[in-house]
């Protein structure tokens, strides 16, 4: 939780998933400036990931994982849904990730 906080959005990856690109990528294309934290580089990355999958309810993969404004949002499933309903940006602008 004390990297989830550490910046308006952070995104909880790993270098080999194709998903996580895609988030980050999509957080790009908003012009937002994302912590990227990859648990494949970190020697706790094994334990970090049982905890995202912990906080996620035990369903699907644990990255990756969105934090917006400290809270987890969700995953692939549940930003793109969020940014399809339009619902994404405004999300994003109350967190401070996004200058309008």
């Amino acid at each position: 939780m004390k990297i989830a906080s550490e910046r308006a959005v952070v995104v909880f990856t790993k270098s080999s998933c194709c998903m996580c690109h895609t988030m980050t990528q999509l957080m790009t294309d908003l012009a937002v400036n994302a912590l990227v934290y990859e648990l494949d580089s970190d020697p706790r990355g094994k334990e970090m990931e049982r905890a995202l999958l912990k906080m996620l309810g035990g369903r699907g993969p644990a990255v990756p994982a969105v934090f917006i404004g400290g809270r987890l949002v969700g995953g692939t499933n549940k930003i793109m849904s969020l940014h399809l309903a339009g619902e994404l940006r405004p999300m994003l602008t109350n967190a401070g990730a996004l200058w309008v």
